[in-house]
């Protein structure tokens, strides 16, 4: 992938590096308790009540994009559960040692870190990379989107004001300024020690290509298993809780169910009990006219309503009902089947499946076309099953028995790291699969001490080799 870098966004980013280097040279010296002041700082910008609305009402404003209420609670669960999350984690000095193995770890800083964010989430997902970076004694620059600029910029200026407070200083938290240019972008990319790239895949492949270390992420595209076992009634809340929230802006958002034959009449009822309407192959034709009318997901859906969806594809009868979702029947899988793929609105594919198997065979085509890597989801009464997805799906998640886009980051009642970058390992062609995290941020110099030799015998090595095909 060729990069072009012009002469002024390298000058512009020039002076940004130069002042972010020398405000993490102060970071550099802070002891664990400072770091912690910087985090809770950092957190309690984004978080405060009013600022919080501000900035959820400022995102949906410039981007268009989701809705004021869910970005309150996305931008507070989100903040809040990361600073949960690092609450006396370790990352100055030593933070860990195993006398056993004669191993110090050491956490020292990665340097300036160049955050590339979304338009979907122009204040979350800015705030969590920051605050990582934070905890890692980092600089850390901004490069959003630019229709998320000026909420990326809001963010700032409250995250500076309470750096003042603390006396901290406010280039430890830089922003691209505007108006935001792809030259600018590759040059900080270019520049920096570290990039940590969430949005489009456009960005992730530059990121990578930019000859610095790079965590991106893959692209969602998720499906959910409701298979014969399933509680129906809470599988489908779940659903339409998770399809709903900040409408389906999120990665994790499910795009396709799959369910089994034996509960398919019940499933559907159940989600048009709690608002989903299921289109016929009229208006699902008319619904991919306008979603694709190029063959590209037009951005007059994304992070719109099901209503506004219904009404920008003439859909004027299922509009007035008010849809929460939109449901549409789908048997193939691919580029000739533009609903198998990431939709990011509030409108969910149905596929069939005789038996849990076929179920299974279904997703697993649904990834090969898009979405490999990220997660699945599962509603069923049979651990067992879950373990099969994890071992047989190309997946770094298996999310059972929960609200799907909001589990799979972090949630109060889960044990994963509250994020909103999700690695999707080799599948989805990225080097990571885990949510980023603290630890991403950090560079471990670990010293290593001599302890008792351990050289185990060629017999404890081979023993078992050898008894079963001999020695020769």
């Amino acid at each position: 992938m060729h990069i072009s870098i012009d002469k002024e966004a390298n000058a512009q980013v020039s002076a940004l590096l130069f002042r972010a280097r020398a405000a993490q040279q102060i970071a550099n010296d802070y002891d664990q308790s400072r770091v912690d002041e910087l985090v809770a700082a950092a957190g309690w910008a984004m978080i405060e009540t009013v600022r919080n609305r501000e900035l959820a009402e400022l995102a949906v404003a410039d981007t268009g994009i989701g809705n004021v209420e869910d970005k309150v609670r996305k931008n507070y669960r989100k903040t809040f559960g990361l600073l949960r999350d690092l609450q006396g984690a370790k990352s100055v000095g030593v933070i860990a040692e195993d006398t056993a193995l004669g191993i110090t770890e050491i956490a020292r800083p990665v340097g300036v870190v160049c955050a590339i964010t979304p338009s979907t989430n122009p204040a979350a997902t800015p705030a969590n990379k920051i605050i990582n970076a934070l905890k890692g004694r980092n600089a850390v620059i901004v490069a959003p989107s630019p229709k998320g600029w000026a909420t990326s910029a809001r963010l700032l200026q409250f995250i500076h004001a309470e750096f003042d407070r603390i006396g901290a200083p406010r280039d430890l938290v830089q922003l691209l300024p505007a108006p935001i240019s792809k030259a600018a972008t590759y040059a900080l990319m270019a520049a920096c020690d570290l990039v940590v790239a969430t949005g489009s895949q456009a960005n992730v492949r530059a990121a990578y290509a930019s000859g610095t270390p790079a965590f991106g992420v893959g692209a969602g595209n998720v499906a959910g298993i409701v298979d014969e076992t399933a509680d129906v009634a809470l599988a489908s809340e779940r659903i339409i809780r998770s399809k709903t929230f900040d409408n389906a802006t999120s990665c994790s958002s499910e795009n396709s169910l799959v369910v089994v034959d034996a509960v398919r009449g019940a499933t559907i009822a159940a989600l048009q009990a709690l608002g989903a309407v299921l289109l016929t192959q009229a208006e699902k034709e008319k619904l991919q006219a306008v979603m694709w009318p190029n063959g590209k997901l037009s951005s007059d859906v994304i992070g719109q309503s099901a209503t506004t969806v219904a009404q920008r594809a003439g859909l004027t009868d299922i509009a007035a009902r008010q849809p929460r979702i939109l449901l549409v029947e789908e048997s193939g899988v691919g580029p000739e089947h533009p609903f198998s793929g990431e939709k990011l609105c509030p409108v969910l594919t149905l596929y069939g499946a005789s038996d849990f198997e076929q179920a299974m065979a279904r997703v697993n085509e649904i990834y090969a076309f898009q979405g490999a890597g990220h997660s699945v989801g599962l509603h069923s009464a049979l651990p067992e099953r879950a373990l099969r997805l994890g071992l047989e799906l190309p997946v770094s998640r298996v999310i059972v028995d929960q609200a799907h886009c909001i589990a799979t980051g972090g949630s109060f009642d889960n044990g994963l790291p509250f994020s909103l970058s999700m690695g999707c390992g080799t599948w989805g062609k990225n080097n990571f699969s885990d949510n980023m995290n603290y630890r991403h941020y950090l560079n471990i110099t670990r010293i290593s001490r001599p302890i008792a030799e351990r050289m185990p015998s060629e017999d404890a090595i081979f023993g078992s080799y050898f008894s079963k095909f001999g020695r020769a």
